[in-house]
């Protein structure tokens, strides 16, 4: 893929590369975690930056923070806000989420989303580019210390929201829960009717009481993925977007 800009909105552009760029899981976990008005939101492991945007572009936060350990990404995200003219909105830091003290003051945040590494630690296959190598396994941010940075950084009720694969949804349970972020709201997504969920999005709220609520399934092939999409869309429907159920093949 050719270096690029890449519109999320009228006004809100991505600078997308083969290195760092994004897909339907991020516009899911975007959608899924959109933050509530005046609310001080971060993105742990921002990427290119597509989350604050859409969140500046769809939502009424007071403040963004997209933290990003790798500089080649930050640039680019930073880059992003530039162009998208939302520097007075969203601030985008490099560092590394398990230094969140040195980053963020304690219980600063009312939400923080992220997209951890699909697969801990060890298991499956590394990818050749480091990058996408150290975006998909877990040997730089475990469950663990995500949760322990969330929770440092959320106010007392304040909602962390994750998209993962449903294989490592009971260790994210035991993980989140074990830190005092109590899993509240979760959705199942597949491809269409008949096949397998394959992805999960939950919302775990800093000191929650027990129950959770099983939202209905999301179908990436279904009506509702034009409303996730939004200004989006019109790019990605016709042919011009890079992540119309595009799995994770830029993770």
């Amino acid at each position: 893929m050719e270096p690029h800009w890449e519109a999320l909105s009228r006004q809100h552009r991505v600078w997308v590369t083969n290195e760092y760029s994004f897909n339907t899981d991020t516009l899911l976990l975007a959608d899924f975690s959109r933050p509530r008005r005046g609310e001080s939101c971060a993105d742990f492991g921002t990427g290119c930056g597509t989350i604050p945007l859409l969140w500046a572009a769809r939502a009424e936060p007071k403040t963004v923070w997209g933290i990003e350990i790798q500089k080649e990404a930050a640039d680019q995200a930073a880059r992003s806000v530039e162009e998208s003219g939302a520097g007075e909105l969203v601030r985008i830091l490099r560092g590394d989420v398990r230094e969140i003290k040195s980053l963020l003051p304690p219980e600063s945040l009312d939400l923080v989303a992220c997209n951890p590494p699909y697969q801990a630690a060890g298991a499956g296959l590394l990818s050749p580019v480091p990058a996408r190598a150290q975006a998909r396994h877990g040997g730089t941010l475990s469950l663990e210390e995500l949760a322990l940075a969330a929770k440092f950084a959320l106010r007392f009720g304040g909602r962390l929201c994750i998209c993962l694969r449903v294989q490592r949804m009971a260790q994210a349970m035991q993980a989140f829960g074990s830190a005092g972020l109590e899993p509240k709201r979760l959705r199942l997504v597949q491809l269409r009717d008949g096949k397998a969920p394959y992805l999960f999005l939950l919302e775990c709220r800093k000191g929650g009481r027990p129950g959770l609520e099983a939202e209905p399934v999301l179908f990436l092939e279904g009506p509702e993925m034009e409303r996730i999409y939004g200004d989006y869309k019109e790019g990605a429907y016709a042919g011009k977007g890079s992540v119309i159920c595009s799995g994770d093949a830029h993770r």
